[in-house]
């Protein structure tokens, strides 16, 4: 039987009320009603939905960067506030891939910064050669020169600075990664690229990945299973190639007649 590596039971998660300027405080927003969700180790899962569905908030509360307000998320069947490892391991080993990476990248530190200093903090490289020596590897990977390693985020172009975002995750070989909208304002052989790259990853080293997309065909040409939400409920889930061949939930129908799905080669995605 497969593993579950990650986990959602009756997931809750709501907004705090703000005050306003001009009367009493706004009612707190309910953004996930009740998720229930588990990926499997070295599986790839999408989570698809409009927009203000809550799939940013789900993979995000995925890595405890969002709190629950009810329910609970697991990491290898423990609570992630309860890790037998303690918190510093499950930074390594949960990392995330986020859709801005100008946000997300430090400006003030290079590159080579950027990409060593988390190894030699979680001593997963034992010296500064050896993690140079890791980063070239994945450079390479990812399809970016050497010399990218000298400058900062600010003078790398948006592609460019993506696939650092994905080396620095990866960087780490950690158990679980989520990427939020990673390829979307991409073209479609540099989309293809880091598709492929993920999927290899996943199999090379048993890594399980969360897929937040609103780009269908991709979800359907790189995952396994599919959660589709809507109003911050799970609607459907199931393997890709059934749901969207027979979708159940009248929103799941509505969302693929929305964006004509292409029919995808099976060779888009040959390793």
């Amino acid at each position: 039987m497969p593993e579950t590596l990650v986990e959602t039971r009756g997931l809750v998660v709501d907004y705090a009320a703000r005050r306003s300027l001009w009367g009493p405080a706004n009612d707190a927003t309910r953004v996930l009603r009740g998720v229930d969700l588990h990926i499997d180790t070295g599986e790839i899962v999408g989570i698809v939905g409009e927009s203000g569905s809550g799939k940013s908030t789900l993979g995000r509360a995925l890595l405890g960067l969002v709190p629950a307000t009810e329910g609970e998320v697991l990491y290898a069947g423990h609570p992630l506030d309860a890790q037998p490892e303690g918190a510093l391991s499950l930074r390594r080993q949960m990392q995330m891939i986020f859709q801005d990476p100008m946000s997300s990248l430090n400006p003030r530190h290079t590159i080579r910064t950027i990409l060593t200093r988390p190894m030699l903090l979680h001593r997963v490289a034992t010296s500064q050669a050896a993690a140079d020596a890791t980063v070239a590897a994945v450079l390479d990977r990812v399809g970016l020169p050497l010399a990218v390693l000298a400058r900062y985020p600010h003078e790398l172009s948006g592609g460019q600075r993506q696939r650092v975002g994905i080396a620095r995750a990866v960087m780490l070989r950690p158990r679980f990664v989520l990427a939020d909208e990673i390829v979307s304002g991409q073209d479609v052989s540099t989309q293809a690229r880091v598709l492929v790259l993920l999927r290899e990853l996943c199999a090379e080293i048993g890594m399980s990945l969360a897929f937040i997309s609103h780009d269908l065909s991709v979800i359907r040409a790189l995952c396994n299973r599919v959660y589709v939400l809507n109003g911050g409920v799970v609607v459907e889930e199931g393997p890709c190639e059934t749901v969207f061949a027979a979708p159940q939930h009248a929103y799941t129908r509505a969302l693929i007649d929305a964006i004509p799905l292409p029919v995808v080669g099976t060779g888009w995605l040959a390793a």
